[in-house]
Order: C-alpha cells, then structure tokens, then sequence
C-alpha cells in the first residue's frame, strides 16, 4: 500500500492551500486569514497546555503575522472610514494582547484575542452573500459596459 509520508502529506496540504487562495475572492481570503489566525491561537493554547515554550511561541507569533501582514494590511484606511478605523485599533490591540500571553504564558489572554476574532469571522460570514450579490451586479454592469464599447462603428 503507497503512504506518501509526512513529506507528501504536507505537499498535498500547501497545494490544497495554495489553490484555495489562487481561487478565492478577496471575501474569502479575509475568511480564511481570521479563520488561520484562530488555528494558530489553538496551537498555541495546545502548546501552552503541554508546556511546549517553543512551539507556543510560533504559534503565536504566526497569529501575529496573521492579523499584522494579512488583516491589518488588508485595510483601506481612506476608503473605510470609521469601521476600517475601528479595526485598525482593534487589529493593533489583538497583536498586544498575543504578545501579551506569550509573555505571560496566559491561556485567558488567548482566548480573549480567539473570542475577538471569532465575532469578526462572523460578521464577515454574514456579509458574504451581499458582497456576492455586489460583486455580481458589477459584473453584470461591466459585461453590458463592453457590450456596448464593443460594437463596430456604422
């Protein structure tokens, strides 16, 4: 029987990854960024169980990556306003509450920043079928916009 081994295994999952994120919308990959970063605040609260320091602390620090280079980037400042603000704070206080835990080795600070990220997830979810709906109708502007460029001259 053929076993492809961790080696294979892991090959397979950053493929699965990688055309996950090659084929989602812009939507989705917001999903998928607060969903990696409640991953690696599970890990890291697994790890601080275990009493595994190293691994805790990459776990965490891979939240931290998450929400600085994923989520906080991600944001239009000038085209957000006030909620894309909100978040901009709410962002910079998730990265000092994991700092936090790491440096306190603190499970409760872990969970407030899971708890955060959980409700935001959510609300993300339960916009999608908008964002789905908007994102059709400007398609839909767009195809009848090259219709009409698109025809010859007389």
């Amino acid at each position: 029987m053929f076993s492809p081994g961790n080696a294979g295994v892991n090959a397979y999952a950053k493929i699965g990854v990688e055309t996950g994120v090659m084929g989602a919308s812009p939507h989705r990959l917001i999903v998928m960024l607060y969903q990696g970063a409640r991953q690696s605040i599970a890990l890291a609260r697994m790890h601080l169980q275990q009493g595994q320091i190293a691994q805790r602390g990459e776990a965490i620090s891979k939240a931290i990556r998450i929400i600085e280079l994923g989520l906080h980037q991600a944001l239009n400042l000038e085209a957000g306003g006030a909620i894309a603000a909100r978040l901009d704070a709410l962002y910079s206080y998730m990265t000092r509450r994991l700092l936090e835990a790491s440096l306190e080795q603190s499970e409760a600070l872990l969970l407030e920043v899971d708890a955060l990220l959980a409700t935001l997830e959510t609300a993300w979810i339960g916009i999608g079928p908008e964002v789905a709906r908007m994102a059709a109708q400007q398609a839909a502007q767009g195809a009848g916009t090259a219709a009409v460029t698109a025809e010859p001259v007389k």
